[in-house]
């Protein structure tokens, strides 16, 4: 949940062209009190400064100067709270106070409501005590307040009188998160634009809970509790159309909610017990306001770039951990982020995703899907569609129609045990594919299956069984993770030409230093990262790229290492030789780690099996 947005209005130095116009002090004042001090003088840039860290006992400061003075057009607010227990007058013992109207009672171990609070309280803040009541003319003398923090208290039903909040005419926000409550409050004020009522065990809300307020334009919040279909009436968000974001995840909803405000850009129902979406469920949702998506996308350097679109009604939906079968009917055409994730997904019929012509992100994992439940043209159209998860599921092979555009694609842990020629013919866009603990074995992949996805850069077929890296590996990968797998051998050019390859991850195999074929590391010419630990390699592999930075070679049987070892690597940063190798000092020779300039870290920890040759140790590292 986000902050309490505590907004209040502080004095300020406002400075421009190097001349100070205003000075405020009036933090250390009675509330009644003001001094404006005017004065008309061109200041130097030493000067302007001493002067703000000369008023800042005073109050709440800001700074502002012009380009010329190298100062930012906007500095944060600093605010130097008074000490607890302030002059402000009305200001209870062990809170503090601020002549804006912010009371801070937090965290003070507080079993009662304070009471006589000034009136022109704006911001009150009572979150972290062991208040379990409040009374009704205390509210009543606060008719100014705008935020009203009680999170983390012991409030029950029976502590908030039926008609508490009806004299606050200008409450804002409510945070009522991590209490007692059974049942929210009758009737809240219609100027109120968020609340938080998160873990009570709310098992019934009323109409004019929420209904009837038009500034509800933020979010409300309502997971961890306990509501049912029962307890939410039909009309409860009647003449509040514009509320944005609604949480309902955690509670043991069938349904989803009946008469969903228009405008609302994010719907969370995770960890409910959804068996279906009823017809007509988001009907009401075509139409919303327009949301703003922050988008990151690559330009032609492969940099990230930050974009922002305009869409229409809820973009953003989540129905994860359910008891859903099947993807629902009739879901809102303009979602751009799907969650389905943990729920018992069996089939994606042909017609249930293709009118969401904005999704983007479908999140599918861990449900009961095989290939054959994934209709061909499941995702026909779908043109943004640029993020697959489809991990823990059940597929025997990679289901065929697969998104045209998607770019990362993840299929780890299911039962793939072949990639076929065509299996990814028509996804040109891939830049990630995940392949990681399925089946797979070495003769299974087809040496043309990765013919086509020249964009790819990042490649994981760990946790297979492979015995052999495979063959037609695409050239212009980043990363090749080939971890815990049975690799014995890597085949005569299987690197060949792949020149942008940055790290290669080869742990936990069967790799011997017979097991190279000349050349191999030579090729992989832009190579910063190799993992080769976990394997049985006697000694470190020779004619290393020189732009290696971080070798791994942990938990191999390496013995020796010579004068030449590191010859072809002056880059590297880190070298790790640790425990289960079989080095000894006698076996390091004393210059072997002379020339590496670039390096910081050399592991050969738990290779020394006796303190005669501790000082030896010391010397090789």
């Amino acid at each position: 949940r986000p902050s309490v947005p505590f907004a209040p209005h502080p004095p300020r130095i406002q400075c421009s062209s190097c001349t100070l116009h205003y000075i405020m002090l009036s933090a250390w004042l009675p509330h009644e009190t003001r001094v404006v001090l005017t004065v008309q003088m061109a200041l130097s840039r030493e000067s302007l400064l001493l002067l703000c860290f000369l008023t800042f006992s005073f109050g709440v400061i800001q700074c502002q100067m012009d380009e010329d003075n190298e100062f930012p057009k906007e500095v944060p607010v600093l605010q130097v709270k008074p000490a607890p227990g302030s002059v402000i007058p009305g200001c209870p013992a062990d809170c503090t106070c601020t002549v804006e109207g912010t009371v801070d009672c937090g965290g003070v171990d507080l079993k009662e409501f304070p009471r006589n609070l000034p009136e022109f309280t704006l911001h009150l803040s009572l979150q972290n005590n062991q208040i379990e009541r409040i009374p009704k003319e205390e509210l009543l003398r606060l008719h100014k307040l705008e935020t009203l923090n009680l999170q983390n208290n012991r409030l029950t039903i029976k502590g908030i009188p039926e008609d508490a909040f009806e004299s606050l005419e200008n409450l804002s926000y409510l945070y009522l998160a991590n209490n007692k409550l059974i049942m929210a409050p009758k009737s809240l004020p219609n100027t109120l634009i968020s609340a938080d009522f998160a873990a009570n065990f709310l098992t019934k809300i009323y109409p004019h809970t929420f209904g009837q307020k038009p500034n509800l334009g933020r979010a409300v919040y309502l997971h961890n509790n306990k509501l049912t279909d029962a307890g939410l009436p039909d009309s409860m968000f009647n003449g509040s159309a514009n509320v944005d974001v609604l949480v309902l995840s955690s509670n043991f909803l069938k349904c989803v909610p009946k008469n969903l405000p228009p405008a609302l850009g994010k719907l969370h129902l995770r960890n409910n017990r959804l068996e279906k979406i009823p017809h007509g469920a988001f009907d009401n949702l075509q139409q919303g306001r327009d949301n703003t998506l922050r988008n990151r996308n690559r330009n032609d350097k492969g940099k990230e770039s930050t974009t922002h679109r305009k869409l229409s009604g809820l973009i953003y939906l989540d129905l994860s951990s359910n008891n859903l079968t099947q993807i629902p009917k009739g879901l809102p055409r303009n979602i751009v982020l799907l969650h389905l994730e943990k729920n018992a997904i069996k089939t994606i019929a042909k017609d249930v995703l293709v009118q969401i012509k904005n999704l983007e992100y479908l999140l599918l994992h861990n449900n009961k899907l095989e290939a054959k439940g994934i209709h061909p043209q499941a995702f026909l159209g779908l043109k943004k569609l640029h993020t697959v998860y489809l991990y823990n599921n059940m597929l025997e092979r990679v289901p065929s129609g697969l998104p045209r555009r998607v770019n990362s694609l993840m299929l780890l842990h299911n039962q793939i045990s072949e990639i076929s020629r065509n299996d990814f013919a028509t996804t040109y866009f891939i830049t990630e594919l995940n392949l990681s603990y399925n089946k797979l074995t070495s003769l299974k992949i087809h040496r043309e299956a990765f013919r086509k996805l020249k964009l790819l850069e990042s490649l994981d077929l760990s946790g297979n069984s492979l015995h052999t890296v495979p063959k037609g590996l695409p050239k212009n990968l980043r990363i090749l993770r080939l971890k815990e797998n049975e690799i014995g051998t890597i085949p005569d050019g299987a690197f060949s030409k792949m020149n942008t390859l940055k790290a290669l991850f080869l742990s936990n195999n069967k790799l011997k230093t017979s097991s190279f074929y000349p050349g191999t590391w030579q090729e992989l010419i832009n190579l910063q990262v190799l993992d080769l630990s976990g394997n049985q390699l006697s000694y470190v592999p020779s004619d290393l790229p020189e732009s290696l930075e971080y070798l791994y070679l942990q938990r191999n049987k390496i013995h020796t290492i010579f004068l030449s070892t590191f010859e072809s690597t002056p880059n590297i940063k880190a070298i790790f030789l640790r425990r289960f190798n079989r080095l000894t000092a006698d076996r390091i020779h004393n210059s072997a780690f002379e020339n590496l300039k670039n390096l910081q870290v050399l592991d050969i920890e738990g290779n020394f099996k006796s303190t005669a040759t501790d000082s030896s140790k010391e010397k090789a590292s």
